[in-house]
């Protein structure tokens, strides 16, 4: 890490925050923020988070569910435990990951969160088209594994295929937003799909 990367992040006020509050990541406040801007994760809900390490996502996701809820986590890295979360390390990727992630489930969730990014490689088309693979794998757990009604949030790095992404959850969502959020930086080309009304697979 450079010194004016630890610069930058010392003067991000989302960063500071995340540390003063125990979040492991500054992205807790994006899901947050579409949280309550539109009504997700409340108490007694299952919730499946994809690409979940380190965890902030999954903190919030236990807050807001409480203890009648439940929260499985997801990753292709392993991940420091969080509260009465389950982990499941794999790959969302992977043939296996429906059936393997249902049994953890052990009923269909009420929200799929999924904050999946690839490994960046710098060139803009390139980490474009491997976010849309992982959104695209989310977007399939979440058809299969949500409720009828539930609900689908997915981070997507801006590009050509982003349009079409979005017409795609369009398929199996009554209502679609994409967000930008406070939280997000600047420079940063992510946004965020919302899916409300989850309309049958």
């Amino acid at each position: 890490m450079t010194p004016a990367w630890r610069k930058e992040q010392a003067r991000d006020r989302f960063f500071r925050r995340a540390k003063s509050e125990g979040y492991r990541a500054r992205s807790a406040y994006k899901l947050i923020e579409i949280a309550d801007r539109h009504r997700l994760l409340r108490p007694g809900d299952t919730v499946l988070d994809l690409g979940a390490a380190p965890g902030s996502w999954t903190q919030v996701a236990l807050d807001r569910v409480g203890p009648a809820g439940r929260v499985v986590a997801v990753d292709i890295a392993p991940m420091a435990p969080v509260g009465s979360a389950t982990t499941v390390q794999m790959d969302i990727t992977s043939p296996e990951a429906p059936a393997t992630i249902a049994r953890a489930l052990s009923r269909p969730a009420d929200a799929v969160i999924s904050d999946a990014a690839p490994s960046t490689t710098g060139i803009a088309v390139v980490d474009h088209a491997r976010s849309i693979e992982l959104c695209r794998a989310s977007l399939a757990l979440a058809i299969a594994l949500l409720r009828s009604n539930g609900s689908f949030v997915c981070k997507v790095f801006r590009g050509e295929d982003f349009d079409a992404f979005v017409a795609l959850v369009r398929q199996s969502f009554r209502r679609v937003e994409v967000v930008v959020p406070e939280a997000t930086r600047s420079e940063s080309k992510e946004a965020f799909v919302v899916g409300l009304g989850f309309s049958g697979r």
